[in-house]
Order: structure tokens, then sequence, then C-alpha cells
């Protein structure tokens, strides 16, 4: 089972990248973030067309996740992380394909630090701790990928010194990461590749790209039912070279 996460950063602009990618690349499962369009725009027929069927939290202009599973429908179990009612950001949803079950998140920036909108952020990486533990409770195969908004360690960024002031990279931020994996999820890409450095977004701005000054902020994370079966795990950087690219490469 190939699975991948894209943060496609408005899927409806960048349509055409990521029907190339998913030609070219074939996932069987695909976590999407950043649709950034409301339910009624989200390009389902086009993406049934390509082989895949879909499941989708859209919001206006905004946020948005979907998981889309090659050759079958996936199976909706939950839409939006419990633990606040108040909260109506569609950054989460759930599905199971295949016997595992995904949960595919975009955990919010944080920006500016320290804040309302940091405290924001922390508040909702401790509900999706919560519900993390709740998942493997379960004791069945779990995969929670996405955009996490989290650069892990200094590995994980091009000049660690220019981020420590920011939410992406504060240690409040690193801890609850570190916090979330200590109840077992293993970071695919880092268990395997664990000296490399390795990014998954570059900036549009001052040619991050042209000159790799890149960061990984989006992760794998599988339960011990996965973690011993994983054989492989990279990023698709060329993608981010593409006409009319995401900032964000697949992972």
């Amino acid at each position: 089972m190939k699975v991948a996460t894209f943060n496609i950063n408005g899927i409806n602009g960048r349509l055409p990248v990521l029907l190339g990618w998913l030609a070219e690349a074939q996932p069987d499962i695909v976590c999407l973030q950043e649709l950034k369009a409301p339910d009624r725009r989200f390009p389902a027929a086009e993406l049934e067309k390509a082989g895949y069927g879909a499941i989708w939290h859209g919001q206006k202009s905004w946020n948005g996740v979907a998981i889309l599973a090659r050759g079958r429908e996936p199976i909706e179990t939950r839409r939006g992380l419990p633990g606040d009612p108040d909260d109506v950001q569609s950054r989460y949803i759930e599905a199971a394909v295949d016997g595992v079950l995904i949960g595919c998140l975009y955990l919010p920036n944080g920006n500016p630090a320290p804040g309302s909108k940091f405290d924001d952020k922390l508040r909702w990486f401790r509900r999706l701790t919560k519900h993390a533990s709740e998942l493997l409770a379960l004791e069945v195969p779990v995969i929670l990928a996405g955009d996490y908004n989290v650069i892990p360690t200094e590995l994980d960024v091009y000049k660690p010194e220019r981020w420590r002031d920011d939410a992406l990279f504060r240690p409040e931020v690193r801890d609850a990461f570190q916090t979330l994996l200590s109840q077992g999820w293993t970071d695919s890409l880092r268990s395997l590749h664990p000296q490399d450095r390795i990014y998954t977004f570059w900036d549009y701005l001052r040619d991050a790209w042209g000159r790799d000054a890149g960061l990984r902020l989006d992760h794998v994370l599988l339960s011990p039912q996965l973690g011993g079966r994983l054989i492989a795990a990279g990023v698709d950087r060329e993608v981010r070279g593409w006409d009319k690219a995401s900032d964000h490469a697949p992972v």
C-alpha cells in the first residue's frame, strides 16, 4: 500500500498538478490539505475519472482536507477533530480504506507566536494527541498523515537559527510533536532516513525552491501495527518544481 500526504494549496487552481502527479505516482491513498474550496466545488468528478474515490471536508477560501483512494471509495468514520464543539474549521477527516484507518489533518500554523493563534495551535495539538491515543487503543492499523505545521528537529529546517521564534519551530510545538510520537507512533520518513536533511515545503518567496531553503512540515505517522511493515518513505520533490506547483511536495 502506497500512502501519501500532499498540501495542495488550492485544489482547483492546482488540479492539473494533482492529476499529473496521481497519474505518475499512482498512490493507493492520498491525504490532501488546504483545499481552499467549499464542499460543492470539490472536483470529485475529475478525480473519479482519474480512478480515485474521495471524501472531503471543505471550507471556502481556507483550510479543507480530503482522503482519496485508488479504485475504491473511502468509508468516512469521522469529520472534524473531537474535543471542541465550537471548532468550525475544516482541518480533520478520517476514513477506513482496506482495513486501515486513515486520519488526514491540517494543524493550525499558529503565527504570530506568542499570541492567541499560537495558543489555539497548542490546544488543537492537545486535542489531536488525545484522539490519537484513543485511536491507538483500538489496536487496529492507523495512519495519521498531513501538514502538521511542525518542524520536529534542526535537521528538518535549512537554517534553524532563523526559525527559533516561529510557531512552526518553537519548543512548545516540538515538544507536543514528540509527546504525540511517544504514544508509539512511527515518523515514517525519519525512521528510514534518521540523518538525512529532508524537506517537504519551500516558500514561494526569496527563491526558496531554487536555493533548497526548505522545511519538513508534512508527516506520515504509523501506529505500531504498521510501523514494522514500513519498507520505503520519501518525498516527490520534483513536483514542487512543476508549473503552478504547490509550495509543498507530496510525501
